[in-house]
């Protein structure tokens, strides 16, 4: 199997989710840097229609959608599997994958995200205090939920890593970057346990913000 190219940018959590995707099963793959600035450009556009990343080149064959890519990765590489085979364990894996997608990130993440790490770190402007403070109850309520997905299990679904953890991860790790961490995790002790675990994992070690910043350069 030839190696895979993910057009994508340091610190985006989807993109990191296909990294850590591709590092779980020990894929060769390469980043082909695209800049935050240029995801409106015909060049783009061409790969991502809705000027977004990450996107996956294997081929010949590109494919945009974070979802989508991680299964394709699963279905092409399938040892290690990420995908449980028990249907009830693959439906919960499902069930937390859509509620990152439309909960976790859409009106949390991409919200306090953006106002307390891109605005200052790659824009140089302050934090629109009003609109994380519109989005907090929203955010309390997404990571009681997804602690209470998670109970006592070690994986979101089940005893091995799974889809679920690897699109979570970034998400959640990428918020703990903020103050507002403090107070959406404090109270969840088996979510945190569930971050450190991820975090100690060969493939997030190799995928962080200055990781990927680093191979960008370099490409």
């Amino acid at each position: 199997m030839s190696g895979f190219v993910v057009h994508s940018a340091a610190g985006s959590p989807f993109g990191r989710s296909v990294l850590v995707t591709l590092e779980e099963k020990h894929a060769a793959w390469r980043l082909a840097p695209v800049a935050v600035g240029t995801l409106r450009t015909p060049a783009h556009l061409a790969r991502h229609p809705f000027g977004r990343i990450p996107v996956l080149e294997h081929d010949g064959f590109m494919l945009y959608e974070t979802q989508a890519i991680l299964r394709y990765l699963d279905r092409v590489l399938p040892t290690p599997s990420l995908t449980p085979a028990d249907p009830r364990a693959a439906a919960r894996m499902d069930q937390v994958m859509n509620v990152s997608d439309w909960y976790l990130f859409n009106g949390v993440g991409n919200i306090i995200g953006f106002q307390r790490i891109i605005r200052p770190r790659l824009m140089g402007q302050p934090a629109d205090e009003a609109a994380i403070a519109d989005v907090l109850p929203k955010a309390h309520v997404v990571i009681d939920e997804l602690a209470r997905l998670l109970g006592d299990s070690p994986y979101f679904a089940g005893t091995a890593p799974s889809l679920a953890d690897l699109l979570v991860a970034p998400q959640i790790d990428f918020l703990t970057m903020t103050p507002e961490w403090a107070a959406l995790g404090a109270h969840h002790r088996n979510l945190s346990a569930w971050l450190a675990r991820m975090a100690e994992r060969p493939s997030l070690q190799a995928t962080t913000w200055e990781r990927v910043a680093e191979l960008a350069k370099a490409a």
